[in-house]
Protein backbone atom coordinates (compact mmCIF):
# COMPACT_ATOMS: atom_id res chain seq x y z
CA UNK A 1 0.00 0.00 0.00
CA UNK A 2 1.38 3.24 -0.36
CA UNK A 3 0.35 6.77 0.79
CA UNK A 4 -0.58 9.09 -2.05
CA UNK A 5 -1.43 12.64 -2.61
CA UNK A 6 -3.81 14.31 -4.46
CA UNK A 7 -3.44 18.20 -5.22
CA UNK A 8 -6.73 19.25 -6.99
CA UNK A 9 -8.94 22.31 -7.23
CA UNK A 10 -12.06 19.95 -8.83
CA UNK A 11 -13.99 18.46 -5.96
CA UNK A 12 -15.71 16.01 -8.68
CA UNK A 13 -12.57 15.13 -10.05
CA UNK A 14 -10.43 14.76 -6.73
CA UNK A 15 -13.06 12.61 -5.40
CA UNK A 16 -13.28 10.42 -8.12
CA UNK A 17 -9.40 9.75 -8.33
CA UNK A 18 -9.48 9.36 -4.93
CA UNK A 19 -11.99 6.22 -4.66
CA UNK A 20 -9.78 4.70 -7.85
CA UNK A 21 -6.90 5.16 -5.67
CA UNK A 22 -8.52 3.65 -2.96
CA UNK A 23 -10.02 1.02 -4.56
CA UNK A 24 -6.50 -0.14 -5.76
CA UNK A 25 -5.50 -0.57 -2.19
CA UNK A 26 -3.45 2.59 -1.39
CA UNK A 27 -3.81 5.76 1.29
CA UNK A 28 -5.16 8.88 -0.05
CA UNK A 29 -5.06 11.90 1.16
CA UNK A 30 -7.20 14.93 -0.65
CA UNK A 31 -5.88 18.51 -1.04
CA UNK A 32 -7.90 21.71 -2.96
CA UNK A 33 -5.03 23.78 -3.88
CA UNK A 34 -0.87 24.08 -4.28
CA UNK A 35 -0.95 25.69 -0.61
CA UNK A 36 -2.55 22.81 1.26
CA UNK A 37 -0.72 20.27 -0.70
CA UNK A 38 2.78 21.83 0.11
CA UNK A 39 1.27 21.99 3.94
CA UNK A 40 0.40 17.82 3.50
CA UNK A 41 4.06 17.55 2.01
CA UNK A 42 5.67 19.25 5.08
CA UNK A 43 3.71 16.87 7.59
CA UNK A 44 4.03 13.60 6.07
CA UNK A 45 5.79 11.86 3.62
CA UNK A 46 4.06 10.85 0.59
CA UNK A 47 5.04 7.39 -1.88
CA UNK A 48 3.20 9.69 -5.15
CA UNK A 49 1.56 13.10 -5.78
CA UNK A 50 -0.96 13.26 -8.43
CA UNK A 51 -1.18 17.17 -9.34
CA UNK A 52 -3.31 18.84 -11.27
CA UNK A 53 -2.31 21.45 -13.69
CA UNK A 54 -4.90 24.69 -13.78
CA UNK A 55 -5.50 25.48 -10.46
CA UNK A 56 -6.20 29.26 -9.01
CA UNK A 57 -3.84 30.40 -6.96
CA UNK A 58 -1.04 28.67 -7.36
CA UNK A 59 -1.32 26.36 -10.35
CA UNK A 60 0.61 23.05 -10.69
CA UNK A 61 4.08 24.33 -12.05
CA UNK A 62 4.12 26.91 -9.02
CA UNK A 63 3.44 24.15 -7.11
CA UNK A 64 6.00 21.25 -8.26
CA UNK A 65 8.68 24.02 -8.63
CA UNK A 66 7.63 25.33 -4.81
CA UNK A 67 8.02 21.55 -3.44
CA UNK A 68 11.61 21.21 -5.18
CA UNK A 69 12.62 24.33 -3.24
CA UNK A 70 10.81 23.58 -0.04
CA UNK A 71 11.86 20.03 0.66
CA UNK A 72 15.41 19.87 2.88
CA UNK A 73 17.83 18.07 1.43
CA UNK A 74 17.16 15.38 3.53
CA UNK A 75 13.83 14.15 1.80
CA UNK A 76 13.38 13.33 -2.23
CA UNK A 77 10.84 14.78 -4.23
CA UNK A 78 8.21 11.92 -4.29
CA UNK A 79 7.37 10.97 -7.65
CA UNK A 80 4.69 13.77 -9.43
CA UNK A 81 2.06 12.71 -12.11
CA UNK A 82 0.71 16.26 -13.57
CA UNK A 83 -2.55 16.25 -15.16
CA UNK A 84 -4.03 18.53 -17.21
CA UNK A 85 -7.54 19.05 -19.60
CA UNK A 86 -5.62 21.01 -21.60
CA UNK A 87 -2.27 19.51 -23.04
CA UNK A 88 0.11 21.42 -24.69
CA UNK A 89 3.33 21.00 -25.92
CA UNK A 90 4.69 24.26 -23.80
CA UNK A 91 3.28 22.49 -20.30
CA UNK A 92 4.50 18.67 -20.82
CA UNK A 93 7.73 20.52 -21.50
CA UNK A 94 8.05 22.61 -18.73
CA UNK A 95 6.48 19.99 -16.22
CA UNK A 96 9.24 17.78 -17.19
CA UNK A 97 11.51 19.85 -16.57
CA UNK A 98 10.69 20.81 -13.11
CA UNK A 99 11.14 16.64 -12.47
CA UNK A 100 7.36 15.71 -13.17
CA UNK A 101 7.29 11.51 -12.93
CA UNK A 102 4.67 11.89 -16.15
CA UNK A 103 2.29 14.42 -17.46
CA UNK A 104 -0.82 13.07 -18.55
CA UNK A 105 -4.19 14.42 -20.12
CA UNK A 106 -8.05 14.33 -18.02
CA UNK A 107 -10.02 12.21 -18.32
CA UNK A 108 -7.66 9.56 -17.39
CA UNK A 109 -8.85 5.98 -16.77
CA UNK A 110 -8.60 3.31 -13.83
CA UNK A 111 -6.17 1.10 -16.42
CA UNK A 112 -4.15 4.57 -17.04
CA UNK A 113 -3.69 5.51 -13.22
CA UNK A 114 -2.67 2.17 -12.33
CA UNK A 115 -0.35 1.76 -14.74
CA UNK A 116 1.44 5.37 -14.26
CA UNK A 117 1.19 4.59 -10.74
CA UNK A 118 3.06 1.30 -10.95
CA UNK A 119 5.49 3.02 -12.90
CA UNK A 120 6.26 6.11 -10.29
CA UNK A 121 6.43 3.90 -7.11
CA UNK A 122 9.43 1.72 -9.44
CA UNK A 123 10.84 4.79 -10.09
CA UNK A 124 12.17 7.59 -9.25
CA UNK A 125 11.30 10.47 -10.36
CA UNK A 126 13.61 12.55 -12.77
CA UNK A 127 15.96 15.03 -12.09
CA UNK A 128 15.51 18.51 -13.73
CA UNK A 129 16.44 22.03 -13.85
CA UNK A 130 13.89 24.70 -12.01
CA UNK A 131 14.77 27.12 -14.83
CA UNK A 132 11.81 29.14 -15.61
CA UNK A 133 9.25 27.75 -18.72
CA UNK A 134 9.36 30.07 -22.20
CA UNK A 135 6.41 31.74 -23.39
CA UNK A 136 4.81 29.75 -26.41
CA UNK A 137 4.95 31.44 -29.80
CA UNK A 138 6.17 30.83 -33.45
CA UNK A 139 8.60 28.05 -32.58
CA UNK A 140 6.56 26.26 -30.26
CA UNK A 141 6.23 22.28 -30.85
CA UNK A 142 2.33 21.87 -31.70
CA UNK A 143 0.73 18.15 -30.88
CA UNK A 144 -1.63 16.64 -28.54
CA UNK A 145 -0.86 13.53 -30.34
CA UNK A 146 0.19 10.69 -28.09
CA UNK A 147 3.57 10.61 -30.43
CA UNK A 148 4.32 13.66 -29.85
CA UNK A 149 3.45 14.30 -26.17
CA UNK A 150 6.26 11.64 -26.20
CA UNK A 151 8.36 13.78 -27.68
CA UNK A 152 7.84 16.76 -25.19
CA UNK A 153 8.33 14.50 -22.62
CA UNK A 154 11.67 13.97 -23.72
CA UNK A 155 12.94 17.05 -24.65
CA UNK A 156 11.74 17.83 -20.80
CA UNK A 157 14.16 15.12 -19.54
CA UNK A 158 16.93 16.05 -21.77
CA UNK A 159 17.02 19.91 -21.59
CA UNK A 160 18.70 19.49 -18.21
CA UNK A 161 21.81 18.07 -19.51
CA UNK A 162 24.53 18.49 -21.77
CA UNK A 163 25.48 15.86 -23.49
CA UNK A 164 24.57 15.46 -27.28
CA UNK A 165 21.73 14.96 -28.32
CA UNK A 166 20.14 13.12 -31.75
CA UNK A 167 17.17 14.17 -33.18
CA UNK A 168 15.99 11.80 -36.22
CA UNK A 169 12.86 12.22 -38.48
CA UNK A 170 11.71 13.09 -42.03
CA UNK A 171 12.49 16.30 -44.01
CA UNK A 172 9.61 18.65 -42.92
CA UNK A 173 8.91 16.93 -39.41
CA UNK A 174 10.38 19.87 -37.56
CA UNK A 175 13.58 18.56 -35.88
CA UNK A 176 15.31 22.37 -35.58
CA UNK A 177 12.02 23.06 -33.85
CA UNK A 178 12.85 20.36 -31.08
CA UNK A 179 16.82 21.68 -31.05
CA UNK A 180 15.16 25.13 -30.00
CA UNK A 181 13.06 23.74 -27.44
CA UNK A 182 16.26 22.17 -26.04
CA UNK A 183 17.71 25.41 -25.99
CA UNK A 184 14.62 27.57 -24.81
CA UNK A 185 13.89 25.36 -21.40
CA UNK A 186 17.30 24.54 -21.16
CA UNK A 187 20.07 26.38 -18.86
CA UNK A 188 21.54 27.66 -21.78
CA UNK A 189 18.68 29.46 -22.80
CA UNK A 190 20.53 32.94 -21.97
CA UNK A 191 23.53 31.93 -24.69
CA UNK A 192 23.23 32.07 -28.51
CA UNK A 193 21.02 29.04 -30.19
CA UNK A 194 23.54 28.79 -34.07
CA UNK A 195 21.88 26.50 -36.77
CA UNK A 196 23.84 24.94 -39.23
CA UNK A 197 22.68 23.15 -42.40
CA UNK A 198 25.26 20.55 -43.53
CA UNK A 199 23.75 19.57 -46.71
CA UNK A 200 23.26 23.27 -47.64
CA UNK A 201 26.85 24.24 -47.35
CA UNK A 202 29.49 23.04 -49.47
CA UNK A 203 31.59 20.41 -48.28
CA UNK A 204 34.98 23.18 -49.08
CA UNK A 205 33.59 25.60 -47.21
CA UNK A 206 31.77 23.69 -44.66
CA UNK A 207 35.34 23.18 -42.30
CA UNK A 208 35.58 26.89 -42.46
CA UNK A 209 31.76 27.46 -41.73
CA UNK A 210 32.13 25.48 -38.77
CA UNK A 211 35.58 26.17 -36.86
CA UNK A 212 36.71 29.45 -38.40
CA UNK A 213 39.64 30.80 -40.00
CA UNK A 214 42.49 32.79 -39.44
CA UNK A 215 43.52 35.52 -41.76
CA UNK A 216 45.07 33.88 -45.08
CA UNK A 217 44.42 30.53 -44.34
CA UNK A 218 43.11 29.85 -47.94
CA UNK A 219 42.24 32.46 -51.13
CA UNK A 220 39.96 34.63 -50.24
CA UNK A 221 40.62 34.69 -46.08
CA UNK A 222 41.05 38.11 -45.81
CA UNK A 223 40.04 38.25 -42.65
CA UNK A 224 39.68 35.79 -39.38
CA UNK A 225 36.37 34.36 -39.06
CA UNK A 226 35.42 32.63 -35.58
CA UNK A 227 33.18 30.11 -37.01
CA UNK A 228 29.68 28.64 -35.60
CA UNK A 229 31.41 26.52 -32.69
CA UNK A 230 32.51 29.66 -31.25
CA UNK A 231 29.76 31.69 -32.22
CA UNK A 232 27.91 29.35 -29.98
CA UNK A 233 30.09 29.39 -26.67
CA UNK A 234 27.91 28.57 -23.75
CA UNK A 235 24.69 27.63 -25.90
CA UNK A 236 23.42 25.77 -28.62
CA UNK A 237 24.62 24.31 -32.28
CA UNK A 238 22.15 22.86 -34.25
CA UNK A 239 23.94 20.08 -36.78
CA UNK A 240 21.23 19.67 -39.17
CA UNK A 241 21.32 17.40 -41.90
CA UNK A 242 24.04 15.56 -40.11
CA UNK A 243 24.10 12.70 -42.52
CA UNK A 244 24.99 14.72 -45.65
CA UNK A 245 28.45 16.31 -44.03
CA UNK A 246 32.11 14.95 -45.59
CA UNK A 247 33.94 12.18 -44.00
CA UNK A 248 36.68 14.67 -43.45
CA UNK A 249 34.82 16.83 -41.36
CA UNK A 250 33.18 14.23 -39.59
CA UNK A 251 36.41 13.41 -38.00
CA UNK A 252 36.87 17.17 -37.13
CA UNK A 253 33.63 17.71 -35.27
CA UNK A 254 34.26 13.87 -32.77
CA UNK A 255 37.71 16.09 -31.75
CA UNK A 256 35.28 18.89 -30.34
CA UNK A 257 33.07 16.63 -29.19
CA UNK A 258 35.89 14.60 -27.10
CA UNK A 259 38.31 17.48 -26.58
CA UNK A 260 35.95 20.56 -26.15
CA UNK A 261 37.89 22.39 -28.25
CA UNK A 262 38.12 23.89 -32.01
CA UNK A 263 41.61 24.87 -34.20
CA UNK A 264 40.70 27.30 -36.80
CA UNK A 265 41.73 26.40 -40.62
CA UNK A 266 45.09 27.91 -40.67
CA UNK A 267 45.51 27.94 -37.05
CA UNK A 268 47.58 25.87 -34.89
CA UNK A 269 46.32 26.34 -31.40
CA UNK A 270 43.31 25.35 -30.13
CA UNK A 271 40.63 27.34 -28.97
CA UNK A 272 38.49 26.04 -25.95
CA UNK A 273 34.56 25.90 -26.64
CA UNK A 274 31.48 24.83 -24.43
CA UNK A 275 28.71 23.87 -27.16
CA UNK A 276 25.89 21.88 -26.51
CA UNK A 277 25.58 20.28 -30.32
CA UNK A 278 22.09 19.03 -31.36
CA UNK A 279 22.57 16.99 -34.49
CA UNK A 280 19.78 16.38 -36.80
CA UNK A 281 19.65 13.68 -39.78
CA UNK A 282 16.64 12.48 -41.98
CA UNK A 283 19.04 9.63 -42.82
CA UNK A 284 19.56 6.12 -41.53
CA UNK A 285 22.62 6.89 -39.98
CA UNK A 286 23.50 3.00 -39.69
CA UNK A 287 23.05 1.99 -42.79
CA UNK A 288 25.36 5.07 -43.96
CA UNK A 289 27.58 3.32 -41.19
CA UNK A 290 27.52 0.24 -42.78
CA UNK A 291 27.83 1.67 -46.57
CA UNK A 292 31.30 3.41 -45.79
CA UNK A 293 29.15 7.20 -45.64
CA UNK A 294 29.16 8.26 -42.02
CA UNK A 295 31.88 7.09 -38.80
CA UNK A 296 30.55 4.85 -36.77
CA UNK A 297 32.52 6.47 -33.60
CA UNK A 298 30.56 9.67 -34.37
CA UNK A 299 27.08 7.98 -34.36
CA UNK A 300 28.00 6.31 -31.20
CA UNK A 301 29.45 10.03 -30.03
CA UNK A 302 25.85 11.77 -31.08
CA UNK A 303 23.79 9.45 -30.44
CA UNK A 304 23.72 9.91 -25.90
CA UNK A 305 20.05 11.43 -26.02
CA UNK A 306 17.91 10.45 -29.45
CA UNK A 307 14.37 11.78 -30.41
CA UNK A 308 12.53 10.78 -33.38
CA UNK A 309 10.13 12.85 -34.62
CA UNK A 310 7.12 11.13 -36.07
CA UNK A 311 5.57 12.16 -39.85
CA UNK A 312 2.83 14.04 -39.93
CA UNK A 313 1.05 10.87 -41.46
CA UNK A 314 1.55 9.13 -37.97
CA UNK A 315 0.12 12.15 -36.18
CA UNK A 316 -3.43 12.69 -37.49
CA UNK A 317 -4.55 14.23 -34.09
CA UNK A 318 -2.35 17.04 -34.79
CA UNK A 319 -3.29 18.28 -38.44
CA UNK A 320 -5.63 20.11 -37.86
CA UNK A 321 -4.38 22.35 -34.52
CA UNK A 322 -1.55 22.25 -36.72
CA UNK A 323 -3.21 23.50 -39.70
CA UNK A 324 -4.89 26.48 -37.12
CA UNK A 325 -1.92 27.79 -35.51
CA UNK A 326 -0.10 28.16 -39.04
CA UNK A 327 -3.00 30.18 -40.25
CA UNK A 328 -3.48 32.40 -36.82
CA UNK A 329 0.82 32.84 -37.80
CA UNK A 330 -0.11 33.91 -41.17
CA UNK A 331 -3.15 35.87 -40.21
CA UNK A 332 -0.14 38.52 -38.61
CA UNK A 333 -2.81 39.84 -35.64
CA UNK A 334 -5.29 40.12 -38.63
CA UNK A 335 -8.46 37.16 -38.59
CA UNK A 336 -7.39 34.17 -39.39
CA UNK A 337 -9.46 32.09 -41.85
CA UNK A 338 -10.92 29.31 -40.82
CA UNK A 339 -11.40 25.31 -41.43
CA UNK A 340 -14.64 23.89 -42.98
CA UNK A 341 -15.32 20.70 -42.13
CA UNK A 342 -14.82 19.13 -45.85
CA UNK A 343 -11.54 21.34 -45.59
CA UNK A 344 -10.57 19.08 -42.01
CA UNK A 345 -11.49 16.15 -43.94
CA UNK A 346 -9.40 16.82 -46.86
CA UNK A 347 -6.25 17.55 -44.51
CA UNK A 348 -6.80 14.36 -42.61
CA UNK A 349 -7.27 12.30 -46.14
CA UNK A 350 -4.06 13.49 -47.76
CA UNK A 351 -0.80 12.03 -46.99
CA UNK A 352 1.64 15.08 -46.35
CA UNK A 353 5.08 13.55 -48.12
CA UNK A 354 6.35 17.31 -46.76
CA UNK A 355 5.36 16.74 -43.40
CA UNK A 356 4.92 19.84 -41.14
CA UNK A 357 6.55 21.96 -43.96
CA UNK A 358 4.17 21.21 -46.36
CA UNK A 359 1.29 21.92 -44.28
CA UNK A 360 2.43 25.64 -43.43
CA UNK A 361 3.20 26.08 -46.89
CA UNK A 362 -0.42 25.06 -47.33
CA UNK A 363 -2.08 27.02 -44.57
CA UNK A 364 0.58 30.73 -45.40
CA UNK A 365 -1.12 30.51 -49.15
CA UNK A 366 -4.53 29.59 -47.81
CA UNK A 367 -4.63 32.86 -45.62
CA UNK A 368 -3.18 35.15 -48.38
CA UNK A 369 -4.73 33.90 -50.90
CA UNK A 370 -8.43 33.11 -49.73
CA UNK A 371 -11.10 35.73 -50.07
CA UNK A 372 -13.46 34.70 -48.09
CA UNK A 373 -13.20 33.72 -44.13
CA UNK A 374 -14.06 29.76 -44.52
CA UNK A 375 -11.51 27.38 -46.43
CA UNK A 376 -13.25 25.00 -48.41
CA UNK A 377 -12.24 21.12 -49.12
CA UNK A 378 -11.53 22.94 -53.11
CA UNK A 379 -9.05 25.99 -51.75
CA UNK A 380 -6.49 23.70 -49.97
CA UNK A 381 -5.56 22.14 -53.96
CA UNK A 382 -4.84 18.86 -52.79
CA UNK A 383 -4.98 16.10 -55.23
CA UNK A 384 -7.40 13.56 -54.82
CA UNK A 385 -5.32 10.78 -52.65
CA UNK A 386 -5.48 7.12 -53.95
CA UNK A 387 -5.80 4.58 -51.34
CA UNK A 388 -2.32 3.38 -51.84
CA UNK A 389 -1.14 6.56 -51.11
CA UNK A 390 -3.02 7.37 -48.30
CA UNK A 391 0.02 5.89 -46.06
CA UNK A 392 -0.84 3.47 -43.26
CA UNK A 393 -4.22 1.69 -43.96
CA UNK A 394 -5.39 3.77 -46.75
CA UNK A 395 -8.07 6.39 -47.11
CA UNK A 396 -10.29 6.69 -44.08
CA UNK A 397 -13.45 4.79 -44.17
CA UNK A 398 -16.51 6.83 -45.43
CA UNK A 399 -18.37 6.51 -41.65
CA UNK A 400 -14.92 7.92 -40.06
CA UNK A 401 -15.19 10.96 -41.83
CA UNK A 402 -18.88 11.79 -40.75
CA UNK A 403 -17.84 10.96 -36.95
CA UNK A 404 -16.49 13.56 -34.16
CA UNK A 405 -12.47 14.32 -35.27
CA UNK A 406 -11.59 12.55 -31.68
CA UNK A 407 -13.85 9.68 -32.34
CA UNK A 408 -12.29 9.38 -35.67
CA UNK A 409 -8.48 9.83 -34.64
CA UNK A 410 -9.26 7.10 -31.77
CA UNK A 411 -10.11 4.70 -34.74
CA UNK A 412 -7.56 5.26 -36.55
CA UNK A 413 -5.08 4.80 -33.73
CA UNK A 414 -6.16 1.81 -33.21
CA UNK A 415 -6.40 0.31 -36.56
CA UNK A 416 -2.41 1.85 -36.41
CA UNK A 417 -1.42 0.04 -33.55
CA UNK A 418 -3.39 -3.50 -34.87
CA UNK A 419 -1.58 -3.02 -38.55
CA UNK A 420 2.30 -2.61 -36.36
CA UNK A 421 1.57 -5.68 -34.18
CA UNK A 422 0.28 -7.66 -37.70
CA UNK A 423 3.40 -6.52 -39.33
CA UNK A 424 5.61 -6.91 -36.29
CA UNK A 425 3.92 -10.62 -35.87
CA UNK A 426 2.89 -9.77 -32.15
CA UNK A 427 6.40 -8.73 -31.43
CA UNK A 428 5.29 -5.05 -28.40
CA UNK A 429 8.71 -3.74 -28.71
CA UNK A 430 8.96 -3.98 -32.53
CA UNK A 431 5.61 -2.52 -33.36
CA UNK A 432 6.32 0.24 -30.79
CA UNK A 433 9.80 0.96 -32.79
CA UNK A 434 7.25 0.87 -35.83
CA UNK A 435 5.23 3.35 -34.33
CA UNK A 436 7.36 5.56 -33.24
CA UNK A 437 6.30 5.03 -29.56
CA UNK A 438 7.62 4.43 -26.40
CA UNK A 439 6.95 0.70 -25.36
CA UNK A 440 5.25 1.59 -22.31
CA UNK A 441 2.76 4.09 -24.26
CA UNK A 442 2.27 1.06 -26.65
CA UNK A 443 0.73 -0.93 -23.49
CA UNK A 444 -1.60 2.00 -22.35
CA UNK A 445 -2.79 1.82 -25.63
CA UNK A 446 -3.35 -1.78 -25.81
CA UNK A 447 -5.44 -1.84 -22.67
CA UNK A 448 -7.25 1.36 -23.58
CA UNK A 449 -8.35 -0.33 -26.70
CA UNK A 450 -8.48 -3.46 -25.48
CA UNK A 451 -5.86 -5.09 -27.39
CA UNK A 452 -3.99 -7.06 -24.48
CA UNK A 453 -3.55 -10.18 -24.00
Amino acid sequence: MARLLIIDDDDAFRDTLAETLESLGHEVQPAESGAAGLQALARGHFDAVFLDHRMPGMDGLQTLEAMRERLPATRALPPVIVLTAHASGHNTIAAMRLGAFDHLTKPIGREAVQEVLSRALREQAATASNEPAAEEGEDELIGVSAAMREVHKRIGLAAASAAPVLVLGETGTGKEQVARALHRHSARAGRPFVAVNCAAIPKDLLESELFGHVRGAFTGAVADRPGSFRAADGGVLLLDEIGDMALAVQAKILRVLQEGEVVPLGAHKPVKVDVRVVAATHRDLAAAVREGQFREDLMYRLDVLSIRLPPLRERLADIIPLAEHFLRLAAAGQAPKQLSATAAQALLRHPWPGNVRELRNLAERCQALVRHPVIEAADLGLAAVAPAQAGQGGSLPADWLDSPLPEATERLERALIVHALAQAQGNRAEAARRLGIHRQLLYRKLAQYGLGD
